[in-house]
């Protein structure tokens, strides 16, 4: 993935993908407080510490406003931050945006999408259509194999 992008960071400010200089698990789910999202989120909450020692960041996206993820944040105590990408400009740069059905209406969002990054920036690994249950584990897997390769 050759292209850059700055989007709203919970931390406060800006997240700008070429400024970072270290590996990167970038996972996209659809919104903020909803079941499977809330999950997916706390799974990598959780294993966040395992994930820093292996040297990666962890940043969670979706299409929520700022404030809105300053506040699912807090709510859950996620050790991660969250970008805001409210104009899907980043969604659609990593081609997460799809129809689907939901209660019988035609929707546009996001496919629950995971991708990680070597400390060069280079795409390494995807996941794409993702199940949340063990989903988190499966990258830490990944990124440890990766981090003692």
């Amino acid at each position: 993935m050759q292209a850059d992008f700055t989007l709203a960071i919970t931390t406060g400010g800006e997240f700008t993908f070429s400024q970072l200089n270290k590996p990167l698990v970038l996972f996209f789910y659809p919104r903020d407080n909803t079941p499977g999202c809330t999950v997916e989120n706390q799974d990598f909450s959780r294993l966040y510490p395992e994930f820093v020692a292996a040297g990666f960041e962890v940043l969670g996206i979706s299409r929520d406003k700022h404030v809105t993820h300053c506040n699912f944040q807090k709510k859950h105590t996620l050790q991660h931050q969250l970008l805001a990408d409210p104009e899907e400009t980043v969604c659609n740069l990593f081609n997460v945006m799809r129809d689907k059905t939901m209660y019988g209406k035609a929707v546009r969002g996001i496919e629950r999408s995971t991708f990680v990054f070597d400390e060069k920036r280079n795409l390494i690994q995807e996941w794409h259509k993702v199940k949340v249950e063990g989903h988190a584990q499966e990258v830490l897997d990944f990124v440890k194999a990766h981090a003692s390769a």
